[in-house]
């Protein structure tokens, strides 16, 4: 017979193994002595005890699914309750209950991670139905529609949750995508249906400028090209691949009347400044005329000089008011002259003239002695009053006087 502290081997070849319970049988050897049994068996246990290293350090060390962890402590569990091995077995099922305990704590963890995750997940899931409904109202159409489809690859990234919330909350997200493509596609068909509008708004405003094109009639059709303006204008923009062309044609049109108006402008005004010349001179000629001496030979002249002026034409705009106010200005000198020289030789009128003036020395000689009157007996008040009227009465006595020496004293 042969043993070791953890087993033995009787005088049949049956191999046993000793643990806390008493000992247990191992197996039978029969082909060789009972040291080669004991070390054949004692070889099964280093090789438990070997696989139970290895199995712990990937529980520790690698991503080794609770599962299959357990079917593998499992099985060794079985070899050594088999007593399949000659070793310290109670050590072994110590260092097995180890790893089942290793194993639940990394399940539990596992489960809380992939609890937090799914939580997280939740929250950032929500987080994005409640931005997409926001930019479902948007009408920044190509800002909000870039930024819906980053939410897209970002829900793609995220953990599934659980079927029925998963596809709850997908319900809502994409019920806002769809809700903003749908409002999208509204949008840009009313403005293109718009654009049509302006389009074919266009198309009748083009027509009509180049119809314009060859028109002399400069005020009138200048006029009409800046209505045609305004309502190209108010039309708004037409589809892109016609909006440059209409203009290009809108505005060529233009171009050439513009253009042959100012070739003509430009003749005129050249004629015109000739006629201002020309009209200056004439004002130097009729501003000689002053001071009117003699009325007679006054009027011959300017009416000499009108006559000329008449012929003449038109000058520019700006300086008409000037040159046209030096002759009114002698004009006007010789229009005085004339009356002066009525009153002068109108008996009527300076027998009423005279007449006034004497009212009116009458009414301020009396106003006077009123006044004197009164402010010898203490009224000043009605002193005051009278000098007021006074005032007013000497006023018209000096207008008076001065009429009546237009008449020659």
């Amino acid at each position: 017979m042969s043993s070791d502290p953890w087993g033995r081997v009787d005088e049949t070849g049956t191999v046993y193994v000793r643990t806390s319970d008493g000992e247990q049988v191992v197996g039978s050897w029969q082909a060789g002595t009972p040291e080669e049994a004991l070390a054949y068996f004692e070889r099964k246990y280093e090789g438990l005890v070997v696989e139970i290293g290895l199995l712990e350090k990937r529980v520790k060390t690698t991503d080794l699914s609770a599962k299959d962890a357990t079917t593998a402590i499992e099985h060794i569990r079985q070899q050594v309750d088999e007593h399949h091995a000659v070793g310290d077995l109670a050590a072994l099922r110590v260092r097995l209950d180890a790893l089942v305990a290793a194993v639940d704590a990394r399940r539990e963890e596992r489960k809380a991670q992939k609890a937090k995750q799914t939580d997280e997940a939740r929250h950032a899931k929500e987080a994005l139905v409640v931005e997409a409904e926001e930019l479902a109202q948007s009408e920044q159409w190509r800002a909000a529609g870039e930024r819906l489809r980053a939410l897209v690859d970002t829900w793609k990234g995220l953990p599934r949750l659980d079927r029925k919330s998963d596809d709850e909350l997908w319900h809502r997200f994409s019920h806002a995508r769809s809700a903003f493509s749908k409002r999208r596609k509204a949008h840009f068909a009313a403005l293109d249906a718009q654009r049509e509008v302006a389009r074919q708004t266009k198309e009748r405003l083009v027509a009509e400028a180049e119809s314009l094109s060859g028109s002399t009639d400069w005020g009138p059709t200048a006029a009409r090209y800046r209505d045609l303006m305004a309502e190209w204008k108010a039309a708004g923009r037409a589809q892109r691949e016609h909006e440059d062309d209409l203009w290009n044609r809108f505005r060529g049109a233009q171009d050439v009347f513009f253009a042959a108006r100012g070739g003509v402008f430009a003749e005129r005004d050249a004629e015109q400044s000739e006629n201002l010349k020309l009209k200056e001179e004439l004002a130097v000629e009729a501003e000689k005329i002053l001071p009117v001496t003699e009325l007679k030979a006054a009027r011959a002249a300017f009416r000499s000089i009108n006559e000329r002026w008449e012929a003449i034409g038109h000058v520019p705009r700006d300086a008409r008011p000037k040159v046209e106010g030096r002759m009114h200005a002698v004009e006007r000198a010789i229009q005085e002259a004339e009356e002066a020289e009525w009153r002068r030789t109108n008996p009527e009128a300076r027998a009423r003239a005279e007449g006034l003036t004497g009212q009116l020395q009458a009414a301020v000689d009396k106003l006077r002695t009123q006044i004197d009157a009164a402010r010898a007996a203490g009224n000043n008040a009605k002193a005051d009053k009278l000098a007021r009227e006074l005032e007013g009465r000497q006023a018209l006595l000096d207008q008076a006087l001065k009429g009546l020496e237009e008449f020659g004293g």
